[in-house]
């Protein structure tokens, strides 16, 4: 799905209105129509509906949105907040419908102590300011939203919750805090940044039938990864093991063999045809035990990885997890920069000797796909004040540095080094757990050792990373997800992404 900012999405409304062609106060209409009939699918006859609403258009949504609950015989009251006489022309509109039915009170607010007592089973929905805001919140519209920030009771934002821009983090609680949004066609960006969380809530994406035309032609570098966006390949009937590649997995010190192991096996459950592993000695017995598929290799250290393997029959390489960020390690890194001229994955350990040694990542080879997480991220490539900044460093390293960066949280992004960004948005909490990232270095390998090209490598990597951990979620308390769940539904996420692609042939 593609993702666009706020002004693209007036540009969207604006082609749709004239392209569909469709008035302006119809398509509002259209997009209210949808929000109510979410409104009564999840809440009660019995509750009552509080309506803030501002003077713009997303004010007339809110007016819309009352008028077709009160329609239904749901309990709805507006709250106009006098922060403006200037009132858009569709809002002037609705607020003529909505009188003529005589259904629904209509309260202006014009200080802070004409503002209703809510009480706890009530709905409260925002409908102040839209996307459209350009400047922070102040005077009765922040005394507002603060009130109801505090009132105890269900809150849903439409569009976008007041004081949220359409990029970017609130600095401050200056935002409505909902527990659900109803935002129309495609989610803003700003939703996938974790410390704007507590005012977006869930969000909940209404397709309102914008103009097709123009949602294909107009350019972004923001996407989410929807399963219709990865493609599996094809398994030859005749192929053999070595029709699959071989992976090396680089992992593994003393004391660290199972970061080793889980990423062995992930890559081998990701279809690949061979996997070695190349660890240092005191791991041998260990992983022979434990992974019986695997090929062992030894460093001549015992704890450590102190050289690099002759890399010729290898099709993919993933190096970092458990490996330590000893001298010895940190030279064998630059001797696999050195021998090595196909992407590789780099994880873990292996991106904080990157850290400590930042000319290396000029020497990457192109399209090398580094997996960190933010504090791994900000070793790398510098602290960021907030989530968007990293976001928009991310981007701009990935192109710089010609290489894909796979950062690592609720919503994983994937910069890819053109700068083209897409955000995944299956996997759950439960996967916030010790090996689950060493899960996802194998799977990306696997992919690569496959002849997966490295943008799909990542891509899919992470999603089928991400579907995994919800499918093991099905069965399993999020506080008992382990990485080996992860691995051990790599075959159900397969099948779903199979089942999918046939549904829709």
């Amino acid at each position: 799905m593609k993702l666009f900012t706020a002004e693209q999405t007036r540009t969207i409304d604006k082609y749709t209105i004239e392209n569909e062609p469709i008035a302006s106060i119809d398509l509002m209409e259209r997009a209210s129509i949808h929000c109510t009939s979410w409104l009564v699918n999840n809440f009660k006859r019995s509750q009552c509906f509080n309506i803030f609403i501002g003077c713009g258009n997303n004010g007339g949504d809110g007016l819309a949105i009352a008028r077709l609950l009160s329609a239904k015989d749901f309990k709805a009251k507006i709250f106009l907040i006098n922060i403006s006489k200037k009132y858009s022309p569709d809002f002037i509109t609705n607020l003529q419908r909505l009188k003529k039915t005589g259904l629904v009170q209509i309260d202006e607010v014009s200080e802070k102590n004409q503002l209703p007592q809510i009480n706890k089973d009530d709905v409260v929905i925002d409908a102040i300011f839209g996307s459209g805001l350009s400047r922070p919140i102040d005077g009765l519209a922040l005394e507002t939203i603060n009130y109801l920030n505090n009132c105890n009771a269900h809150k849903v934002a439409i569009d976008i919750p007041s004081g949220l821009p359409g990029e970017g983090v609130v600095s401050k609680s200056t935002a409505f805090k909902a527990q659900y949004t109803l935002t129309f066609q495609s989610p803003f960006l700003s939703f996938f940044f974790p410390e704007n969380f507590e005012f977006i809530g869930k969000w909940v994406v209404l397709n309102i039938g914008l103009h097709p035309n123009i949602i294909k032609s107009l350019q972004t570098d923001y996407f989410t990864t929807e399963i219709t966006d990865v493609d599996l390949k094809e398994r030859p009937e005749f192929g053999h093991k070595g029709t699959f590649g071989h992976a090396l997995i680089i992992a593994g010190s003393k004391g660290m063999a199972g970061a080793a192991i889980l990423s062995a096996r992930a890559c081998l459950k990701s279809g690949c045809g061979l996997v070695s592993v190349y660890t240092p000695s005191a791991n041998n017995n260990i992983i022979q035990s434990s992974f019986p598929e695997a090929i062992v290799i030894n460093d001549v250290s015992e704890s450590f990885i102190s050289s690099i393997p002759e890399l010729t029959k290898y099709s993919s390489i993933a190096i970092g997890p458990g490996i330590g960020t000893s001298t010895v390690t940190q030279n064998a890194i630059t001797e696999l920069l050195s021998k090595c001229n196909v992407p590789v994955v780099f994880d873990a350990d292996a991106l904080n000797i990157l850290a400590n040694k930042p000319k290396l990542l000029f020497q990457l080879p192109e399209n090398s796909i580094l997996t960190p997480h933010p504090g791994e991220f900000d070793r790398l490539f510098g602290k960021s004040n907030n989530s968007y900044e990293r976001f928009l460093k991310q981007q701009q390293m990935a192109i710089k540095c010609n290489i894909i960066i796979v950062l690592k949280g609720r919503y994983t992004s994937v910069a890819m080094s053109d700068g083209k960004c897409y955000f995944n948005t299956n996997g759950n909490n439960g996967m916030a757990t010790g090996g689950s990232g060493d899960v996802l270095t194998g799977i990306i390998g696997s992919l690569l050792a496959q002849g997966y090209e490295p943008e799909m490598a990542a891509k899919l990597g992470v999603f089928l990373h991400g579907l995994a951990g919800d499918i093991a979620r099905q069965n399993i308390e999020p506080e008992s997800i382990i990485a080996s769940d992860i691995i051990n539904n790599i075959s159900n996420a397969f099948t779903t992404i199979k089942l999918s692609k046939n549904e829709t042939n």
